[in-house]
């Protein structure tokens, strides 16, 4: 062998030896299980062994009616226990450890669980790209901000998670109808319980990612995003006419926002929108990694898939949504516990360390992943001492003429500093819009340029 054959022969072994291993779907055999022993989406089909978490049956009925700008509020039982700080230890093994945390240290505090209801649901469309997804999508880890799946559309990507990394993926690419319309509020309650108002927002979201009108070929030649948003700020009045827009790309390198100040009157691109960047509609208070529990890039962590359990979880909080205010849905130290329902439902906990050589003011955290719907319901997030730092909950709430069951608010309690943070939407009779007209131009920078106020 010459010289020149053996460097070549060297440097294709070099090649192949350090690159990225693209990891596989599975096989056909074990996607059928999604018609058999799981649901469409993945989770198990039958309920627990004691009756406390009943069988999948279908989800919510469809029901158009529902297509209102209020959300219905569409149950009406009693809670079956009240879980406070005296009587914790009972329920412990049911309770995150966040929950738990919140317990201890606000008196006030309590967990109402009600009847579990396996509200979640999805058109057949989206039940029929989850099981071409199972055996096609693969996971990509040449990104320079962490792994991104790859022959994924229009589903839950890994409905039968492998690891930590997959299941993450299915929160974030998990079924939140093809667009919507949203008022949100964010709200502050410092540790001496005042409540000050951060933003009041129209929110517009439209999701390319499950287009029905697309597939697979058309989204990646369209660029492979996955959401495209807008949120308008009308409030308060020291922020009026501020504009986020984002455009979220799979692979989050790709990924751009802009924002519209009124004071510059212009608009910028901001260069970093991941992880630990404060989030400027929420006034900087919450990271872009913790909006809605997790978002954003995943490469700063190992993920570790801990295994299921069964835990008592926030879940069809419709009823958050019938709070006549602010003020009466926010309590001094938490959200007002009357509003918030919690359910027993079997949950994929991960769990997430930052890796060698990253940085992030988070070294640790925890999700809890909803086997049904792959909504974060609940996280942790622990400081570099290894405080229990921060305890984050989403609000999965019922919407029939999406049909689904998605996430509508979210909350992060400080157990150090004291305080919390809450959305809502407000007002009552413009919560959502589910049909809204929501054309491409208004997502783009010369839309915020153009359409910008003061």
């Amino acid at each position: 062998m010459t010289m020149f054959n053996r460097m070549t022969l060297l440097a294709l072994t070099c090649a192949v030896l350090t690159a990225p291993v693209v990891q596989a779907a599975v096989s056909a055999d074990e996607a059928a299980k999604l018609k058999t022993t799981l649901t469409p989406l993945g989770a198990e089909r039958a309920g627990n062994k004691d009756g406390t978490i009943p069988p999948w049956e279908g989800g919510y009925p469809v029901d158009n009616s529902y297509n209102s700008a209020a959300i219905p509020d569409l149950f009406k039982d009693k809670p079956l226990l009240t879980i406070t700080a005296q009587n914790a230890d009972q329920y412990k093994d049911k309770l995150t450890e966040g929950t738990l945390g919140l317990l201890k240290k606000f008196p006030s505090f309590n967990v109402q669980v009600f009847p579990t209801r396996r509200t979640a649901a999805a058109p057949q469309w989206v039940y029929d790209n989850t099981l071409a997804n199972a055996t096609r999508a693969t996971m990509d880890p040449s990104g320079e901000l962490g792994p991104f799946p790859k022959g994924t559309y229009g589903g839950i990507p890994f409905p039968i998670p492998k690891n930590g990394e997959e299941a993450i993926w299915n929160h974030l690419l998990r079924w939140t109808t093809p667009s919507y319309q949203t008022t949100p509020s964010l709200a502050r309650v410092t540790p001496e319980g005042k409540v000050i108002p951060v933003s009041q927002n129209v929110a517009k979201s439209s999701f390319p990612y499950y287009d029905q009108n697309s597939n697979l070929e058309k989204w990646q030649a369209a660029g492979s995003n996955i959401v495209v948003r807008r949120v308008d700020t009308s409030g308060p009045p020291i922020r009026a006419g501020e504009i986020l827009l984002q455009r979220v790309n799979i692979n989050d390198i790709e990924s751009k926002t802009w924002v519209y100040l009124t004071g510059q009157r212009r608009v910028r691109r901001l260069p970093l929108t991941c992880c630990d960047v404060p989030n400027p509609v929420a006034g900087g208070i919450l990271n872009f990694d913790e909006v809605e529990v997790y978002s954003s890039s995943i490469g700063r962590y190992d993920w570790k898939l801990v295994g299921k359990k069964e835990m008592y979880v926030p879940y069809n909080t419709n009823s958050y949504h019938q709070a006549p205010s602010l003020e009466k849905l926010m309590s001094e130290k938490t959200v007002n516990p009357d509003f918030v329902r919690f359910e027993q439902h079997r949950v994929w906990v991960v769990e997430g360390t930052l890796k060698a050589g990253q940085r992030h003011v988070i070294p640790r955290l925890r999700v809890y992943l909803d086997e049904d719907t792959w909504i974060a319901v609940a996280g942790e997030r622990w400081d570099a001492q290894g405080q229990l730092w921060k305890v984050t909950y989403n609000l999965p709430t019922v919407f029939p003429a999406g049909p689904g069951t998605i996430v509508a608010g979210y909350m992060s309690y400080d157990l150090i500093g004291g305080g919390y943070f809450a959305s809502a939407y407000f007002p009552r009779d413009k919560q959502v819009d589910l049909k809204a007209t929501l054309p491409d131009r208004i997502f783009t920078p010369e839309s915020l340029s153009g359409e910008g106020v003061r």
